[in-house]
């Protein structure tokens, strides 16, 4: 249901997502000028975003320019493109080395090519067949991305590997039943299993966990009521192409095939004057390792972003399921994997919300009781990436603060563990037929471009100290904070200390409030564990952003992915270690913050057969960007649902004659 007043600008921003005619375009551009074959598969074609400084000084005639990673099925080759929709021309072109740099990321289609390829295969057949399964089309095969572990023969081939598991008709959870010991290498570009492994066969477990069919499941409770949600008077945002505004902010909306939902020019209306915050922000990558180390699971480290393009993995939302309320969707358009236009209808979700109580104070001396609500906007994402399905949650409060909530939910990955009466280390057992889901990490990197009050920032880190007892602190309850800026990159990679307290503030050194302080944003992580992995490990060394919890670089837009810019076999060059090797000055200096956060999970039996969400994140709120309480201007609650015509309330009123406002 679209009930915000959508407006449509005439001249196009720089930052404006691509449209179904600039995606056809670029195809066509390409196509002519000799790059695309019947073999020529689109991996990734994404806007090429002007330089800030330009955006910034609002510049004119800027070249409205394409990024496309072409992968030649039959040899192999990947090629780097960029071509000038300006122009109707390729203006660069290089060949990209997947051995140092990555392959492209795995496509929709390799999906099904891997499973059709693997069927083929004559030592999987008789793998299976030992087994005791005959029928091959009853086996599903997890293409999964193969990481990169110096495995003789497999350096330069474009590789999944596959697990596979027994589905028993065309509505059966396939999750339930995985065909234990057995994963096949599969070369995508030759259609070749170059490897097979195969360990000790476990039973099949062979109940059926059908939590998405009626029958089988409990009987629907009858105890809830329904819960409306509405707003009479429509929406209070508005959208002007991509330019959502809603009370004092404003964002500009992007999408990208490997982040999904990006903002651009985060800032909030302050007496008149929009004050920046935030450049640019977004998910810049995620990975899902694995804890198991048998031969069968040591390899299970994915990156979603990276590996399978979270915005390509989007979700076309439906209002009363994904949503509730008065909302506004945006669709996503992308390339398809041969270059065409591709359209997920309602990809975005735009909402606003109540958000409990903003502010309240009963006060004994004036016998007043005054109170506000909270209310926030909330710009959302949901993808699914094989079993697991994910909402990003991006909240705009009344305040100034800034939230990301991350969501988890989906089937956990499977396996079959034989014995189900014994403990496993690396397990959780969900069941009495040994099945089980491995342990395993959600481990997610923010990229912040900070503008607080203008590009030139500094990070300063701020801890809570404990006071000695002594001459200055007689009876021993002194505490106080230390602060320490972070000057330059090596200084900037730090862990959370949640026993200190520890936040760090984007200041701006030249930006002073009324308290002759510079004006800050305060970045809150949630500090849990960092990536448990050992320190000389594979996934330690390409996915080494979730080593820490906190990264400062100096801005360089070509720094846009912490695992490098194709993360596909990469085995960890060109990642955010190598940027901060070169120790660049971040004090007052135009910065990207790197936030690296997430969950541990041991998956509980509550998880199985679906998992309800769980959620990790993170705030930003201002510490001395404003001069007091920006929302001293939010009016007292008027509402059907207020309780000022309740009976109890008015006896508080008569004796509180100053009571103004309701807390529900």
């Amino acid at each position: 249901m679209n009930t915000a007043p959508v407006t449509s600008t005439t001249i196009r921003h720089p930052l404006a997502r691509l449209t179904s005619a600039e995606i056809e375009a670029n195809r066509e551009i390409l196509t002519r000028s000799g790059y695309v074959t019947d073999h020529t598969r689109f991996t990734l074609v994404s806007l090429v975003e002007p330089a800030k400084h330009l955006i910034l000084a609002h510049a004119a005639n800027i070249d409205r320019q394409v990024k496309t990673l072409l992968l030649e099925r039959g040899t192999g080759q990947v090629t780097e493109l960029v071509v000038s929709l300006t122009g109707e021309a390729v203006v660069s072109a290089r060949t990209v080395d997947v051995v140092g740099e990555g392959q492209p990321p795995i496509i929709a289609e390799e999906f099904e090519l891997a499973e059709e390829m693997i069927r083929q295969d004559a030592g999987w057949r008789a793998a299976i067949e030992r087994r005791g399964i005959t029928d091959f089309s009853l086996v599903r095969i997890c293409a999964l991305s193969a990481g990169c572990f110096d495995i003789p023969g497999e350096s330069g081939r474009r590789l999944i590997r596959g697990s596979s598991f027994l589905q028993l008709d065309e509505n059966d959870n396939a999750w339930a039943h995985p065909i234990e010991g057995l994963v096949a290498y599969l070369d995508l570009n030759t259609g070749k299993v170059v490897h097979l492994v195969e360990t000790d066969a476990a039973p099949i477990p062979g109940q059926t966990f059908n939590f998405h069919l009626d029958e089988g499941l409990p009987a629907p409770r009858t105890t809830q009521k329904p819960i409306e949600i509405t707003q009479p008077d429509g929406a209070s945002f508005t959208l002007d192409g991509d330019v959502l505004t809603w009370e004092k902010w404003q964002v500009r909306l992007g999408f990208d095939p490997v982040e999904g939902l990006v903002l651009h020019q985060l800032g909030f209306d302050d007496g008149g004057r929009l004050r920046p915050i935030i450049y640019r922000a977004s998910i810049a990558e995620m990975v899902v390792p694995y804890g198991d180390p048998s031969p069968v699971r040591f390899w299970q480290n994915y990156f979603d972003a990276g590996e399978y393009s979270l915005g390509k993995s989007a979700n076309s939302l439906e209002l009363g399921c994904d949503c509730l309320g008065e909302i506004h969707y945006a669709d996503a358009v992308l390339s398809d994997d041969d270059g065409h236009a591709r359209t997920i209808t309602n990809a975005i979700c735009m909402h606003e919300e109540d958000a409990g109580i903003l502010w309240k104070h009963t006060d004994d001396y004036t016998r007043s009781v005054d109170v506000r609500r909270q209310r926030r906007m909330v710009i959302s994402f949901f993808v699914t990436v094989g079993n697991y399905d994910y909402g990003f949650y991006w909240y705009l409060y009344l305040d100034g603060t800034i939230e990301l909530e991350c969501k988890a939910t989906g089937v956990v990955y499977t396996a079959a563990y034989g014995d189900a009466g014994t403990d496993n280390p690396w397990a959780t057992m969900l069941g009495d037929e040994g099945l089980g889901a491995p342990y395993h990490q959600h481990l997610f990197s923010a990229r912040l471009d900070m503008n607080v009050d203008g590009p030139t920032n500094a990070v300063d880190e701020v801890n809570v100290e404990r006071v000695s007892t002594g001459p200055g602190n007689p009876y021993g309850n002194a505490f106080t904070k230390s602060v320490t800026r972070l000057a330059r990159e090596s200084d900037g990679v730090r862990l959370a200390d949640n026993a200190h307290g520890r936040v760090w503030q984007i200041v701006n050194p030249g930006k002073l409030n009324a308290h002759h302080k510079p004006v800050a944003y305060e970045l809150r992580p949630e500090g849990k564990p960092t990536l448990m992995a050992d320190q000389g490990s594979s996934i330690s060394k390409r996915a080494a952003f979730a080593t820490k919890h906190l990264w400062v670089t100096q801005c360089d837009e070509t720094e846009r992915f912490p695992s490098g810019t194709y993360v596909n076999q990469n085995p960890g060059n060109g990642t955010i270690v190598d940027w901060v090797g070169a120790d660049r000055d971040i004090d007052n200096a135009d910065i990207v913050v790197w936030h690296s956060f997430g969950m541990t999970h041991f998956p509980r039996p509550e998880d199985w057969p679906i998992m309800p969400v769980d959620t990790c994140g993170f705030t930003l709120t201002p510490s001395g960007f404003f001069d007091q309480n920006p929302t001293l201007d939010v009016p007292r609650p008027v509402s059907a649902h207020c309780c000022t015509g309740d009976s109890e309330y008015q006896d508080v009123k008569d004796e509180q004659p100053n009571s103004k406002g309701c807390e529900c």
